[in-house]
């Protein structure tokens, strides 16, 4: 589990660490350290973050820009619970429920994965690059622009931009991904 205080920080820059390829199509579990941008009603929300995703298990940690513990999300097939830093907890059945009660929006946490990996859910339609990697995806209101780091057709995206029709706006860029060892066989990307 992910540790939450007030003084938490993702750890060292991840500038400083040695570019790993990862084959996007290999993909199953990931870690990933980031910084993003939420856009709601006009208000802009910055932050850092670390997302572990295994299976059917995730634990989110967000962190003010400095570093500085929000709050840990975890979810699995039991359920989900969001811990704030001040120690207050809320649950529900699914991550999607419960960001959804908590913000008064649908986010859907639960498609990130596959959004991340350029996966087409069922009913969006994908546009690849040149280079054969996912540019754009359209899933429902939902749109998601990649942005990679380097010209590698397996590439993992180095920026996502994911927009809502109504004005829902989140931008995350990904410092440093990790593949994580996984005893499920990789789920095949539909594309």
């Amino acid at each position: 589990m992910l540790g939450l205080g007030a003084c938490s920080a993702l750890g060292p820059a991840a500038s400083a660490r040695p570019t790993v390829t990862i084959a996007r199509d290999r993909l199953q579990g990931f870690s990933l350290t980031g910084r993003f941008a939420l856009r709601q009603e006009g208000k802009n929300y910055p932050g850092r973050l670390y997302w572990r995703h295994d299976g059917d298990r995730d634990e989110l940690l967000l962190s003010s820009p400095l570093g500085q513990g929000l709050a840990e999300i975890v979810s699995d097939a039991a359920g989900a619970r969001l811990t704030g830093s001040d120690g207050n907890s809320h649950t529900a059945a699914t991550a999607d429920q419960l960001l959804q009660s908590l913000l008064a929006y649908p986010l859907p946490l639960s498609r990130l994965p596959d959004w991340l990996r350029g996966c087409n859910p069922d009913g969006g339609r994908l546009a690849l690059d040149t280079l054969g990697r996912p540019l754009r995806l359209r899933y429902e209101d939902w749109r998601i622009d990649y942005e990679y780091d380097n010209d590698d057709p397996q590439a993992l995206p180095g920026r996502l931009f994911v927009e809502r029709e109504d004005g829902f706006e989140l931008r995350l860029r990904i410092e440093e991904w990790q593949m994580l060892p996984t005893a499920l066989p990789a789920k095949a990307c539909a594309q």
